[in-house]
């Protein structure tokens, strides 16, 4: 069996969705079919529009689909990447996770593995809080936590999260930020293949 990898992110200004992206190539490289996904956003336009970068991305991404509970019921791996919000994932994310409990309580969730990931503000504005909200969550589902850990020398290189690569809002994609990200991608698909 194929590996079927879900990306699912929510991204207001952009972070997020870059981190997605750099993950779907690498997971893609890696063999996996990807699904790149965004959760559907639940603030007002009137919101969205008054900030400018905000109404930017969203319409620089409009074309991205909006995840659903299908897309979850077809993939066997799961990679989620949200903005931190005061210590927890944006409610974007939060929404979309709580439209799954149909798929939930069919089962449709679990024994997947999932990984995460995360930014914020600054260096310590939440992130390693955000990823164990995540990782609790894929506890409640019966899935995997498949994270990066120290499995390889870049995590190190990027600020040393074991939980899931977290990025600081405004920081260079630098080459070692990349292959952050490619590695807990890369991960995630083997671990996936191997329970596949």
């Amino acid at each position: 069996m194929s590996v079927k990898l879900a990306i699912v992110y929510y991204s207001s200004y952009g972070t997020n969705y870059q981190m997605a992206s750099i993950a779907a190539e690498a997971a893609k490289a890696a063999g996996a079919e990807v699904r790149l996904l965004k959760a559907p956003e639940t603030a007002p336009a009137e919101a969205v529009n008054s900030q400018d970068a905000w109404k930017a991305h969203a319409e620089a991404t409009a074309d991205i689909p909006e995840a659903t509970a299908e897309d979850m019921e077809w993939a066997n791996a799961y990679l989620i990447s949200s903005g931190t919000r005061f210590g927890v994932m944006a409610s974007q994310m939060r929404a979309f996770i709580d439209t799954l409990g149909g798929v939930w309580f069919q089962g449709g969730l679990a024994n997947k593995p999932v990984s995460a990931m995360t930014s914020a503000q600054n260096p310590h504005g939440g992130q390693e809080t955000t990823l164990s909200s995540f990782y609790m969550t894929v506890m409640h589902w019966g899935g995997f936590v498949v994270a990066p850990g120290f499995t390889d020398d870049v995590i190190f290189k990027t600020g040393g999260n074991p939980y899931g690569y977290s990025h600081t809002q405004g920081a260079e994609f630098t080459d070692d930020v990349k292959a952050a990200i490619g590695h807990q991608a890369r991960r995630l698909v083997e671990v996936a293949g191997k329970l596949a």
